[in-house]
């Protein structure tokens, strides 16, 4: 294989279209060097053996279970020297349509030589989108959410997450277990999370799930906490919000 070969990673949740496109490459790499460092049925897979091998191309599915590609690509723009992302895509011709305006490059099923060819040959010069961008073309809330920890992205599951709270420039993800720094905005997780998620404080989202029960605090005359599941600690709720007081102690009581 040639030293400048392109390295690309192959991800699409059917082994057969991911045989395909490997088929196609090969065709491809007769008048453009490349090297397939590896294959992935999801994006979980896929961070994976990014993380570990050198990849400088995705070819991406969009649908896939456990992680779809829309998500992975959110998660690479976290990257320092992310990979450039081509979706792969059955799209109807609306949707391809909002990927074209976007400047997305996409190659619809089944692959053909030419597109393929043309797309890898444009590799250099690409980029991951925009993370605002990517949430314009699905607003599909995330399964994980990812932070940079010793130079690795590390995936931190929603479902796994108690409470969030704004600390500074970051917002601080509390699991069971420990806490993660995340570099985004609580206004912009609470929009994205909303459904399983309510605001309890100016800084603070808790999971409705871990959500036990509601004490008055000691301390504050007129005040309230939340009682957690999975934490000891109990977090206060503002005034403003101390109407989830009775709109969830009737919905337990339903």
């Amino acid at each position: 294989m040639f030293d400048d070969a392109l390295r690309v990673l192959v991800v699409d949740d059917e082994k057969p279209a991911r045989q395909r496109i490997r088929d196609v490459l090969a065709d491809c790499a007769s008048k453009l060097p490349l090297e397939v460092v590896g294959e992935a049925a999801n994006g979980l897979e896929a961070l994976r053996v990014i993380e570990s091998s050198e990849v400088e191309v995705v070819l991406l599915d969009i649908r896939m279970p456990d992680m779809d590609g829309i998500e992975l690509a959110r998660h690479l723009t976290k990257q320092p020297n992310p990979p450039a992302v081509i979706f792969t895509t059955a799209y109807s011709d609306h949707a391809l349509e909002a990927f074209g305006v976007h400047a997305v490059d996409y190659l619809t099923k089944p692959i053909r030589l030419g597109r393929l060819f043309n797309a890898l040959s444009r590799a250099s010069a690409m980029r991951p989108l925009p993370l605002d961008m990517l949430k314009a073309i699905s607003d599909a809330p995330r399964t994980h959410l990812s932070v940079q920890e010793r130079g690795k992205i590390h995936l931190v599951p929603v479902a796994d997450i108690i409470y969030m709270k704004a600390e500074l420039k970051y917002v601080a993800l509390n699991t069971k277990d420990k806490s993660y720094l995340l570099e985004e905005s609580l206004l912009s997780l609470e929009s994205e999370f909303r459904e399983d998620f309510v605001r309890i404080h100016r800084n603070t989202l808790v999971a409705k799930k871990y959500m036990l029960g509601f004490e008055k605090d000691a301390e504050e005359d007129g005040g309230w906490k939340v009682v957690l599941g999975g934490r000891a600690e109990k977090l206060p709720i503002s005034r403003r919000q101390q109407h989830i007081i009775k709109q969830y102690s009737a919905n337990w009581a339903g």
